[in-house]
């Protein structure tokens, strides 16, 4: 059925508008509808759909995933990229069963070890040098889904890498190169170094779990890596949250946003391991990002306009007549609640992000942060 918005705040998008209006077919028009259902906002803050750039939401084929609507629309997330639940042996069973059928916009990063996460951590993914890693085949299935891949993903640290140290990465990014897409790449725990890993990427690439806290493994470790990071960012290395069950600190993303550096986008790492604690959602996590200084406008850019991009979505252009309706409305309370970081260290934030509703196309349903 056709909407007809109302009373809301526009934020993260070019222009403005005191009414939005969508056709049933789910594109925006440029005056209102007809008998279409009048939605008022009630002042909330209307921003485009949040993006989630790291999840595991390939349910059943890995141990850890949750069901995309899980990580979607009931939690105000309208777009999300699996961050290599899966390689290549089982991409066509991600792209089935999740991709495909998904209320969410779902896009993925391809596991270079080509089990994927099916046995996360207790079966490394890159358990062996000599099988682990198939070239040709990953080339090939991030060829034959260019739809759905935006970027090639890579575990590099010590307890999946197992002594294969830098390999791996380097490995990954020859592939990313060759298939001229971004390389996502966890670090966290020794061997390999963190600079060693950082050495090797180039503007467009992302770091997750870039303020992990980790001895070692993080770019907090001394002041010459903090430095490298800083440089890198700048020119267009893009640091990502991936918040996770052990891979944010609030100590270090206070530190570092304090001292420049601050990140490119807010995600979750979402899993069956973290979605009772500490992670919860992405509202929880935007409010942590809040907490510890990023202003509430670069909040909204990390979770709309810098990661849709990656997805192939509009990161502002959401208001233009034509455009797919995709859109979350949220409200920043005033609430306070106790939050904790992977480290086991707790805040108390005092201003929550809630989220209302989602709208993709001419579907309007309910949204709501999952309250620990």
């Amino acid at each position: 059925m056709a909407l007809n918005l109302r009373n809301f705040r526009l934020v993260g998008f070019d222009g403005a508008a005191e009414s939005l209006f969508i056709n049933d077919d789910g594109l925006v028009a440029s005056g209102p509808i007809a008998g279409a259902d009048v939605i008022d906002c009630g002042g909330s803050w209307l921003s485009p759909g949040w993006c989630d750039l790291h999840v595991h939401v390939w349910h059943g084929g890995t141990d850890i995933s949750v069901r995309p609507q899980e990580a979607g629309r009931a939690t105000g997330v309208t777009a999300m990229a699996d961050a290599g639940s899966a390689g290549e042996a089982a991409f066509h069973g991600l792209r089935e069963y999740v991709i495909e059928p998904g209320q969410e916009t779902i896009r993925a990063f391809l596991n270079i070890g080509s089990i994927g996460l099916v046995a996360c951590n207790r079966v490394s993914e890159l358990i062996a040098p000599d099988c682990s890693i198939d070239v040709d085949r990953t080339i090939a299935v991030a060829e034959a889904n260019r739809d759905v891949i935006c970027g090639i993903k890579v575990r590099a640290s010590g307890v999946i890498t197992r002594g294969w140290g830098i390999s791996p990465a380097k490995i990954a990014k020859r592939v990313a190169e060759i298939l001229d897409l971004p390389l996502m790449v966890h670090v966290g725990e020794p061997d390999p170094l963190i600079d060693e890993v950082l050495e090797i990427l180039t503007p467009g690439d992302i770091v997750t779990h870039c303020f992990n806290g980790k001895k070692a493994g993080s770019i907090g470790d001394t002041p010459k890596v903090f430095a490298l990071a800083r440089r890198l960012a700048d020119e267009g290395v893009r640091m990502d949250i991936g918040h996770g069950q052990a891979s944010f600190s609030f100590d270090m993303a206070r530190r570092a946003i304090a001292d420049g550096l601050r990140p490119f986008s807010i995600s979750t790492d979402l899993h069956l391991r973290n979605i009772a604690g500490p992670v919860h959602d992405m509202a929880t996590t935007m409010s942590k990002l809040l907490a510890v200084g990023l202003p509430f406008e670069e909040v909204i850019a990390c979770v709309t306009e810098r990661p849709r991009p990656i997805l192939g979505l509009d990161g502002t252009g959401g208001l233009t007549p034509g455009a797919r309706a995709d859109l979350t409305l949220f409200d920043l309370v005033d609430h306070r609640e106790i939050a904790t970081d992977s480290l086991g260290a707790t805040l108390e934030i005092d201003r929550f992000f809630e989220p209302r509703m989602t709208i993709i196309g001419a579907s309007a349903l309910p949204a709501a942060r999952r309250v620990p």
